[in-house]
């Protein structure tokens, strides 16, 4: 009884080491020069056929913040977040914005999130460097016209509960 004991002890304090070396280290601070790096990183890494290259900026969970860099010639998939609304500043570039109306083609890309190859109707709306913007959980959104590359920062925000 005792080594069956000992056996779920080490078995439960195992899962536990393993559990808390996979969580990412909190990240709390980025700076200018680090925020700087991530931009020629993502010039200089993206795959030519690559319309979305993301990197984290800050983390601590349940939040992440990341830099998004979009690339006009190369539509990147419109998506809904179920349970999470998406905050988005603009760090640089300019492009068109739809939000609302029916995902073209949707598929289910995991249990909380939904893709499409665009949106039909919506709302377009022309952002620019300097602007924020809230998507609301459930509501498709899709950076459909870029000019040139666009850099976003994007939170995703779990709501709580209702």
């Amino acid at each position: 009884m005792r080594a069956l004991m000992t056996g779920f002890v080490l078995l439960g304090l195992s899962t536990a080491f393993s559990a808390q070396a996979q969580a990412p280290a909190p990240k709390l601070f980025a700076s200018a020069a680090d925020v700087t790096g991530m931009i020629a990183n993502a010039k200089n890494t993206r795959k030519p056929d690559q319309p979305n290259m993301s990197q984290p900026i800050l983390s601590l969970a349940p939040y992440n913040a990341n830099l998004e860099s979009r690339v006009g010639n190369l539509n990147a998939n419109a998506s809904v977040h179920e349970k999470e609304a998406e905050m988005f500043y603009v760090v640089d570039g300019t492009g068109t914005l739809v939000t609302g109306g029916k995902l073209r083609e949707e598929r289910r890309t995991n249990p909380e999130n939904l893709s499409g190859t665009g949106i039909d109707g919506g709302t377009p709306r022309k952002v620019s460097k300097g602007d924020f913007i809230m998507v609301p959980e459930g509501v498709p959104h899709w950076f459909g016209e870029i000019d040139g590359t666009l850099l976003l920062m994007s939170i995703h925000l779990p709501h709580a509960a209702k």
